[in-house]
């Protein structure tokens, strides 16, 4: 470990050094780094699908929609927009600070960490070094041990692509991690489970250093089956697709659990499992299009939250495993306990509990009975229930009619709330994450308001009530002598 202290202090000095030159602040550098990501990412297409399917097992298919196709988007989208977000912002000050100015200008905060996850591990590496780049800093991404593959291949292919001196890789696991935390950074960026932002949140406090926290949580789906009767199909495909379609549920947003009235449950059940069968074929482990479990760590894990008897009694669909193939089923739940383990915790896999309620509208009290999810996704079409859902839950996104498509709209911050994390990022908000807005106001020597200075008296006092009224017409008469 004492040559990874030497190569994470020596990297720390260099990126300091180039960021206090003023390279990483000009506009050029910038554009200049993104288009290289862009580059790296399509001369390297087949080789990131590969060690995504290594580590993952994910489809050519799903690693490019997910996690290249996206990277690219997002670097395109700051190349085109960074000449607008980098302009100083004009303020329209009150009357009362005339002749002064104000505006407001987006500077980078300096060296930021970036600790990637293991379940997207390109766009979840990449994408927050885009915002980090376009705000102008330096950064050094330790991307996840647990997608070894794509931690290995992101650091050879960086150096090979972008600036050395200012943007740098480090691989390793929590010891390297630990390392890294025990040191001075301007902003760090996180995205993991709640117990580990915990810690990264501690370590940052004893630098009061800014933090962003990508979290999780169990992101419910409401069907309102009353009001989307006649879409139940497309319903069925999106909760499929949110739930299974992607790194086989191990994704922060995807569907943890479904809420639906009693009556239509079993109707609910019936209906997802035969496009559970057109995804992935009346043998899902070998359609090559279901991921697999990325650990043993974590297939053990789920395997626990399906031990449990009460849990194993409510399996309606699927349930197999294979510990080998790092393999879990395709799994529909109906009412496991709700004091189970896998209806406590997030349960990032291919399991997908339906909960029962006597009235979808008790679906707001059930979300509010647990931590604040990072998504809540509602099928319906009844406005009340909107309205309902909008003004009495809290979570880090709602979307309705869909389920994860948020996540890939960069015209819409992405980002947590409570447990589900803190902080926003993507588009032109990820610009935002890593930029310090600083306010600049310019006053002028042209004039003086004797009313800010000592000695005071009540002619002063008065002034000063006005002012901050801004009752402007009873400041005229006050300096008339026309009020007293």
């Amino acid at each position: 470990m004492e040559a990874m202290k030497e190569t994470v202090d020596q990297s720390l000095r260099e990126m300091r050094d180039t960021f206090a030159s003023g390279r990483t602040r000009s506009v050029k550098w910038r554009k200049t780094q993104l288009e290289a990501i862009i580059e790296m990412v399509k001369d390297n297409e087949d080789k990131m699908c590969d060690v995504l399917f290594q580590d993952l097992g994910k489809h050519s298919t799903e690693a490019f929609r997910d996690e290249l196709g996206f990277v690219m988007r997002s670097a395109t989208t700051a190349l085109n927009c960074l000449d607008k977000w980098v302009v100083p912002r004009k303020s329209n000050l009150p009357l009362l600070f005339y002749p002064a100015t104000g505006k407001v200008i987006s500077e980078p905060y300096g060296t930021v960490l970036v600790l990637s996850s293991w379940n997207f591990p390109i766009s979840l590496s990449l994408d927050p070094m885009i915002g980090a780049i376009s705000a102008g800093n330096t950064v050094l991404l330790k991307a996840s041990e647990l997608s070894p593959n794509a931690s290995a291949l992101l650091a050879k292919l960086i150096p090979s692509y972008l600036d050395t001196k200012a943007i740098k890789v480090i691989e390793g696991g929590p010891e390297v991690a630990t390392i890294l935390l025990r040191h001075q950074w301007d902003k760090i960026f996180f995205t993991g489970s709640p117990r580990i932002g915990k810690i990264i949140m501690a370590a940052a406090a004893e630098h009061l250093t800014p933090v962003t926290l990508e979290l999780g949580g169990k992101c419910p789906t409401i069907v309102d089956h009353h009001s989307v009767s006649k879409d139940m199909k497309s319903v069925v495909k999106r909760i499929s697709g949110g739930k299974w379609g992607s790194c086989s549920g191990q994704a922060c947003i995807s569907v943890d659990y479904v809420l639906v009235e009693q009556s239509f449950a079993s109707s609910l059940i019936e209906m997802l499992q035969p496009v559970i069968k057109s995804f992935f074929g009346e043998n899902p482990k070998k359609s090559g299009c279901l991921a697999r479990i990325v650990t043993k760590k974590h297939f053990q894990r789920l395997s626990r939250l399906l031990s449990d008897p009460r849990v194993q009694a409510s399996i309606v669909y699927g349930g197999s495993m294979d510990e080998e193939k790092l393999y879990v089923e395709p799994t529909i739940l109906l009412n496991p306990p709700l004091d189970s383990e896998i209806m406590n915790e997030e349960i990032f896999g291919p399991i997908l509990p339906i909960i029962t309620l006597r009235d979808i509208q008790e679906s707001i009290g059930f979300i509010n009975s647990k931590p604040k999810p990072l998504a809540i996704y509602a099928f319906t079409k009844n406005e009340k229930l909107k309205t309902k859902i909008l003004s009495e839950t809290s979570s880090g996104s709602v979307t309705f009619n869909d389920v994860m498509i948020q996540y890939m709209c960069d015209a819409l911050p992405f980002g947590g709330v409570g447990d589900s994390g803190m902080g926003r990022y993507h588009g032109k908000y990820s610009f935002e994450c890593f930029s310090h807005e600083k306010a600049i106001m310019e006053g002028s020597l042209a004039m003086d308001l004797e009313p800010r200075y000592p000695p005071w008296n009540n002619f002063k006092l008065t002034f000063i009530r006005l002012a901050f009224r801004e009752a402007y017409f009873k400041l005229v008469l006050l300096m008339l002598g026309l009020k007293k």
